[in-house]
């Protein structure tokens, strides 16, 4: 195709002067019929790719899309481009999907949007038969990797359209895949002797900063005060966060609302629409916001809680400054949200799922706690070398962390996982090696005999997510080794080995990740409790008091309540000797109480208060 048909449908319908990097060569390529593997960063045009050479070609495009804001947000702005374009999916109401298919049987779409489960419904064989599709472009390809950060059992079905439209060339786009997500999204789509583009993973107006998660709600609104101006997301790892970050900042004036898959559909909606509008400032969200969102100009984003894994962070952080403006993200970051995704996993059932999220995970605490340049190691997951030490635009760059003489810390890990393997004839985990330094009691230790050798408790002297930081380090320098699998046992290197038979110095980071916890200064009556739960419960307490017309205090005192918030109480046998817990008291109020403390528990650790 002649330069200029290109460039002149790109000027007079988009009314872009030039092509980003490869999207040209992506789009020569699919026009000449081969199949393409596209892998462009968040922000960098991958819709272009599939919507200009659709434009060129005879018959329908057909877009694969998970996710209905995509589609509309995309469809909007092509009609308003000019372009001929629809979607089908769940948000229509029946006529309105009847006559675009009636539309789309009399070829009046150049685009179709639709997701892949509609697309894989029986009757649509024969529509797609007779809708005369001429291309096959399948976005957020990474959802059929189960490697993926997304992954999604019905982008698996889409090969099927292989055999169904034998003839037409296929694109997947994805703006985050590692090479095993790559091969991963080559072999299940079927892909043919595919052109592959991969762009720069760089987004060099981004700067990324670590912080020590210590009082999350004012680290963000010392944050917030400084950008009351600007646009930004703040994402959640659950539902009820979402909300209570959403409720103080509103509560103090800043512009904030909510948005997770628990709000009323038209809700969620709203609320969307007035952050695209500007009308809402922040967005407090889950990781369900945000894909194909399309707002250029986010200026910042935070992580509240630590994501589950580097692509989900990749692709959420590249949510801002999609305009190529400066933008800052920013991760709070604590070992006690490391433990609670820990936790989480363990009760994933499936073994492999299990063993995927266990390693996601571990290179995501790599990353937060590296002391190097943080743009390094994000471009060195995605197997691409940054080519400078110092990119001048991260924490680690712009004030670079201290370090300290670690070698009897080294020395002291290292032996301990050393003796353990000899004196039981197997390897353990982290954790394990973590509770033998700090001399902890517990039935493994004294079942396996490891209260018997020469390292327990020799570590006492430091915290366990002190000591878990330091073997976290040790791996990521080379001297141990973790195995993959449902057992992630510890195993020296043999740079280890080696480490420890020389007993040469080893400088550590100093960590991130311990903010010293303050000392609980009580008054006389006072009962220390989980100030958060100790919330929650009021909150309660509040509703039934409403629906009664009754005071508060007529269902519990605050003395209930912190008892509650101390003791994390789980049957009712456990509530009675509980202050204020009489009989009818219990068997009226005490289950509301119970599940109020179960539900807190399953995104929250257990306080000791002894």
């Amino acid at each position: 195709m002649p330069y200029d048909e290109l460039q002149i449908t790109l000027q007079t319908i988009f009314g872009y002067p030039e092509f980003r990097p490869l999207q040209r060569e992506i789009i020569e390529a699919s026009l000449a019929g081969r199949d393409v593997f596209a892998l462009l960063p968040t922000g960098g045009g991958k819709s272009m790719c599939y919507q200009l050479p659709a434009l060129h070609r005879n018959g329908l495009t057909v877009v694969v899309s998970p996710l209905i804001a995509l589609m509309k947000d995309q469809v909007d702005q092509l009609q308003a481009a000019g372009v001929a374009a629809t979607f089908l999916n769940s948000s229509l109401g029946e006529r309105e999907a009847r006559s675009r298919l009636a539309g789309l049987h009399r070829h009046e779409w150049r685009l179709l949007y639709v997701s892949p489960e509609r697309l894989m419904l029986d009757s649509w064989a024969e529509n797609l038969r007779a809708w005369n599709v001429a291309a096959l472009a399948i976005d957020e390809a990474h959802c059929v990797s189960e490697w993926g950060h997304d992954f999604r059992p019905e982008y698996r079905q889409l090969s099927q359209l292989r055999e169904l439209l034998p003839d037409i060339p296929v694109m997947a786009l994805t703006a985050t895949a590692t090479e095993r997500v790559r091969a991963d999204i080559v072999k299940h789509l079927k892909l043919r002797d595919p052109q592959i583009y991969v762009a720069s993973f760089n987004r060099p107006n981004l700067t990324y900063r670590v912080s020590p998660k210590d009082g999350p709600l004012g680290q963000i609104i010392d944050f917030v005060k400084k950008r009351e101006d600007e646009s930004g997301i703040i994402y959640c790892a659950t539902r009820a966060t979402a909300e209570r970050v959403a409720e103080s900042l509103s509560g103090r004036g800043y512009s904030a609302r909510p948005y997770h898959a628990g709000l009323a559909n038209k809700e969620r909606a709203e609320n969307q629409e007035l952050f695209l509008r500007d009308e809402t400032k922040i967005i407090c969200a889950t990781i369900a916001f945000g894909m194909g969102i399309n707002k250029p100009n986010v200026r910042w984003v935070i992580h509240y809680d630590l994501p589950k894994n580097i692509e989900g962070y990749y692709q959420e952080t590249g949510r801002a400054g999609r305009d190529g403006l400066p933008s800052d993200c920013l991760l709070l970051f604590s070992g006690g949200d490391a433990a609670k995704q820990t936790h989480f996993i363990d009760e994933i059932t499936d073994e492999h799922e299990r063993n995927v999220a266990r390693t996601q995970l571990r290179l995501m605490l790599h990353y937060a706690e590296h002391a190097a340049c943080r743009r390094r190691e994000l471009l060195g997951y995605f197997g691409e070398t940054f080519p400078i030490d110092n990119c001048g635009a991260c924490d680690n760059c712009l004030e670079p962390r201290e370090t300290y003489d670690g070698t009897i810390h080294a020395q002291k890990f290292l032996s301990c996982v050393y003796r353990v393997r000899q004196a039981s004839r197997f390897g353990v985990g982290l954790n394990h090696i973590v509770e033998v330094l700090t001399g902890a009691d517990t039935d493994k230790i004294r079942r396996w005999g490891h209260d018997k050798v020469s390292t327990y408790g020799i570590g006492a002297d430091m915290s366990r997510p002190q000591w878990a930081a330091v073997g976290r380090e040790l791996m990521r320098m080379g001297f141990l080794t973790q195995a993959e699998g449902e057992f992630p046992t510890l195993e020296l290197t043999h740079e280890g080995i080696e480490l420890l038979r020389s007993r040469r110095q080893v400088m550590l980071t100093k960590p991130i990740v311990l903010p010293k916890v303050k000392k609980i200064i009580l008054r006389e009556g006072d009962i220390a409790c989980d100030e958060i739960l100790f919330a929650r419960l009021r909150e309660l307490r509040k509703k039934l008091a409403d629906e009664k017309r009754v005071p508060a205090y007529v269902i519990f005192g605050d003395k209930t309540l912190r008892e509650l918030a101390r003791l994390y109480p789980a049957t009712e046998q456990q509530l009675i000797g509980i202050f204020g817990m009489g009989d009818k008291k219990r068997t009226e109020f005490g289950r509301p109480f119970l599940e109020a403390i179960s539900e807190f528990l399953q995104t929250n650790p257990k306080m000791n208060f002894q």
